[in-house]
């Protein structure tokens, strides 16, 4: 049975997703749609939009995590927001399925226009034991039980006497070479290396830190040379860095490698901690809809980003983002696409909200054309690589050059503010290596506290002493 939730009666420019696109795109349109008579309606199963580029650094603790997520009922003030998620799209009727996020009934969203801003999921394979053993790094949830998993396995180690247990605890293994994978492994290597030379017990050197890319290289964002001087940064920071390598198998967390392309066995070794950075693929939900699909799941739009089919652009129906398969004009990209990265998102959402605005008025629509600046990553405290437009930078510079773009693209004032003043304090107080215990059960301290101790049973009697104490109390005849 399908129910009709309590929507506003009003013109509804439907968003699915609430991330980079979503949130720009009804930041921008809000204001206007409401003054036309109309409503924007967010619908996203998480009531905040994650900046991801800040992940490694919430991990690693130079980022309080609530200051690298935006808050949609703060700054969309005058948006419908619906906590769930989208589970069809039925374009024909103007018509979306919504199944709320608390498990109750799903119920239809009537709308005038919708924007497919689902953006993206990780992507993974088939491999034995990934799914039990391993964990992303694409949600901020992800991000704050790393950091704690990662400072938990540095105490344990203190005090385990057992080599194989200890050296286990110690080895902590990223999968994927791309920028999220480098900046989490050198921030995480960072964090550790602190925390364990706060630790009498721990010897730096005993921390293991392995990368495994299946490519020859590693970042393909920036230039060759640039790569290379990352792989000899990485290993002069004793992070093992294993080319032409893949994942072949992480049952019981023992994890089994090989060497590509013959596939031939390579290392093999035990770790509590198999983080995953591999990739990333368009949200599934897109299959559930009636718009047109790329063979890599992305839903087709035009230059212009609306969703364009067979006979021309799709009325009334617009994507942007890592869900869509957007051209790329300026002729960088993979296949002719733009690259599914924050930078394209942000300036796709602000060209989306413009033509769909125009679109009411029937005034002409603009093409999305962005030339990517460049790329800019962190490795820690003052470490870095960058490549912006065409100049190479490394190490202070390229850390600066890191930290100058991303706060300026974080989104809101109020959370650029925020996580500037986390920077400050760090650069004084250095990062924050304090991890909080047993977030995952929250009411075990509590539980413990209000279950009644079990009573001690009554000790069981001798039988021997049963017999001799019996003979001895017996009556004498």
């Amino acid at each position: 049975m399908v129910f009709t939730a309590q929507l506003q009666d009003r013109p509804r420019v439907l968003v699915v997703g609430g991330g980079y696109v979503g949130l720009y795109v009804a930041l921008r349109l809000q204001k206007k749609i409401a003054n036309a008579g109309g409503i924007v309606t967010v619908v996203d199963p998480l009531p905040y939009m994650t900046y991801q580029p800040f992940l490694p650094e919430v991990a690693a603790g130079n980022i309080e995590a609530r200051h690298a997520v935006v808050s949609h009922r703060q700054h969309l003030k005058q948006t419908e927001l619906i906590q769930g998620r989208v589970t069809a799209v039925d374009h024909a009727n103007r018509t979306a399925m919504v199944a709320p996020a608390d498990g109750g009934a799903p119920f239809a969203v009537p709308y005038f226009d919708v924007v497919l801003a689902a953006g993206s999921i990780t992507r993974t394979f088939p491999i034995k034991g990934l799914a039990e053993n391993g964990i992303g790094l694409k949600t901020i949830e992800e991000a704050v039980s790393l950091r704690n998993k990662i400072l938990e396995c540095v105490e344990a180690a203190s005090t385990e006497t057992d080599r194989a247990k200890r050296a286990r605890l110690l080895t902590f293994v990223v999968v994927g070479g791309g920028f999220a994978g480098i900046e989490t492994i050198t921030e995480l290597e960072d964090m550790a290396r602190t925390a364990a030379r706060k630790n009498p017990r721990i010897d730096v050197a005993e921390l293991r830190f392995v990368l495994v890319e299946a490519m020859g290289r590693i970042m393909p964002e920036v230039t060759e040379k640039q790569a290379e001087w990352v792989v000899e940064h990485l290993r002069s920071r004793n992070i093992e860095v294993l080319l032409n390598t893949s994942l072949d198998n992480a049952e019981g967390n023992h994890l089994k490698l090989i060497n590509l392309p013959d596939k031939s066995p390579a290392q093999e070794f035990d770790t509590d901690t198999l983080i995953w950075t591999a990739g990333v693929q368009a949200n599934p939900m897109v299959r559930s809809t009636d718009f047109p699909i790329d063979e890599r799941g992305r839903v087709m739009v035009g230059a212009d980003l609306r969703i364009t089919g067979e006979f021309g652009p799709v009325e009334n129906a617009w994507a942007a983002g890592d869900v869509a398969a957007v051209p790329d004009l300026t002729g960088g990209g993979v296949g002719g696409f733009c690259v599914p990265n924050a930078q394209h998102a942000l300036r796709q959402s602000k060209r989306l909200a413009k033509n769909l605005w125009a679109s009411r008025w029937d005034k002409p629509l603009t093409d999305y054309r962005h030339k990517n600046l460049g790329a800019v990553a962190g490795f820690g405290q003052w470490k870095g690589v960058a490549n912006i437009m065409g100049v190479g930078l490394k190490g202070p510079l390229a850390w600066l050059a890191h930290r100058g773009y991303h706060g300026l693209a974080m989104p809101t004032f109020e959370r650029k503010a925020r996580v500037l003043s986390n920077w400050f304090l760090t650069l004084f107080t250095g990062r924050d290596t304090t991890m909080l215990l047993d977030l995952d059960q929250p009411r075990a301290a509590f539980r413990a506290a209000a279950t009644p101790p079990a009573k001690k049973p009554a000790p069981a009697a001798d039988p021997v002493n049963a017999a001799t104490e019996t003979k001895a109390t017996a009556p004498v005849k």
